[in-house]
């Protein structure tokens, strides 16, 4: 089972990419993914025998980081070498590999410049539709609290899916946060009439955020939600710095033609300061579940779908557990384990169902032994 099928790892040799390579391999290792790994070399090279020897070495370097991740036991996939632009190399070949997700690193920009976020990594962040995993430099993934900001929108709603599901798979804390804009306008007669504006306003948004959050699944899931009141982007950068938030998930809308290089305002700032490694998401998921059809081993199946209901795939996991007894009928963990999920998804008829014939058969094979123990003693 794969929640992450292939990570695109951008790969430009320098000293933080050390930091970067781990990163993806700890991440598919997480996700059970395949590492497909790239690197691109300048188009404006004129000296053949310069762009022959650059590329003979970056050969070597690929080849080296290939080893690497067989080392570490995750899949690699074939490595690509390209001429040309980073940020459109990277993008294109991102489709062209089915790639879920690319992981690059934030660029090594001088240390205490409040905009930390390289130029390419931005570019990237703005021409791709894939989401893009950005690695800030020095930072191992060590994911223990995640935050994601919502505004309602369909990539917010992605954003918070994907959260959802990695929060679940990292054992992280969830920190889910819906910021209320005041307004600041000048039009108001007076603070009084502003102050009424921002209650009505800021009472709306909460009734809009948790109406928004009922169409998750948050079933045991280790999460919180903050509906703090001022400016979207320092209010998220604020959120960071104060629960210590090691990736911050957040969408940012897809867009077409020229209009796809603007991103908001808020998501800009947000991505050129934020201090910790972050995940944007447009109009693609990362989690992207990837189950065997062909598993015939009654065990495998249960496996795998305890493992898909502690990832809240309730509805996939119910499916394991049934192929398991149309394998077996008398194979009274899956009943046990089919009841648990309705247990979680709030319907206890068809849990009582499943709990009773686990029982029952549990009961029958109980006795069964017996009766087999009898036997053999009148025998002896």
């Amino acid at each position: 089972m794969k929640l992450l099928e292939n990570i695109l790892l951008a790969d430009d040799f320098s000293k933080s990419s050390d930091n970067v390579l781990q990163t993806a391999i700890e991440l598919a290792k997480v996700m059970q993914s395949k590492i497909t790994p790239i690197h691109i070399l300048p188009d404006d090279i004129v000296n053949e025998k310069v762009k022959t020897l650059l590329n003979e070495t970056a050969l070597v370097k690929l080849n080296e980081t290939m080893k690497i991740i067989e080392n570490a036991g995750v899949e690699v996939g074939e490595p690509i070498l390209e001429f040309g632009s980073i940020s459109d190399s990277v993008v294109r070949s991102a489709i062209d590999v089915k790639t879920n997700l690319i992981l690059i690193g934030s660029g090594e920009g001088q240390r205490g410049n409040k905009f930390q976020l390289g130029t390419t990594a931005e570019r990237i962040i703005q021409k791709s539709e894939k989401p893009v995993f950005v690695v800030k430099e020095g930072i191992l993934l060590n994911v223990q609290n995640i935050l994601c900001p919502v505004d309602f929108s369909e990539s917010s709603k992605r954003a918070l899916k994907n959260a959802i599901t990695m929060a679940r798979r990292f054992r992280a804390e969830l920190t889910i946060l819906g910021v209320c804009e005041l307004q600041g306008s000048t039009w108001f007669a007076s603070e009084t009439e502003r102050a009424e504006e921002n209650y009505i306003r800021c009472a709306q948004h909460k009734a809009q955020f948790n109406a928004f959050l009922e169409e998750f699944n948050l079933t045991e899931l280790n999460w919180s939600k903050e509906t703090p009141k001022g400016n979207p982007a320092e209010e998220i950068l604020s959120a960071i710095s104060r629960k210590m938030v090691d990736l911050l998930v957040m969408g940012t809308a897809g867009r077409t033609g020229l209009n796809r290089l603007i991103m908001g305002s808020v998501t800009e700032k947000v991505v050129r300061e934020v201090p910790c490694s972050f995940l944007t998401l447009k109009s693609e998921d990362v989690i992207s579940l990837q189950l065997e059809n062909d598993i015939k081993d009654i065990e495998m199946l249960y496996k795998t779908g305890t493992q898909l209901m502690e990832d809240g795939f309730y509805e996939d996991s119910i499916e394991q557990f049934k192929s398991c007894l149309s394998i077996s009928n008398m194979h009274v963990p899956a009943y046990f384990a089919i009841a648990k999920v309705y247990d979680k998804t709030n319907e206890p008829e068809k849990a009582k169902r499943y709990r009773n014939n686990g029982r029952e058969i549990k009961d029958r094979i109980w006795y069964s032994k017996i009766e087999e123990e009898v036997r053999k003693l009148r025998g002896s």
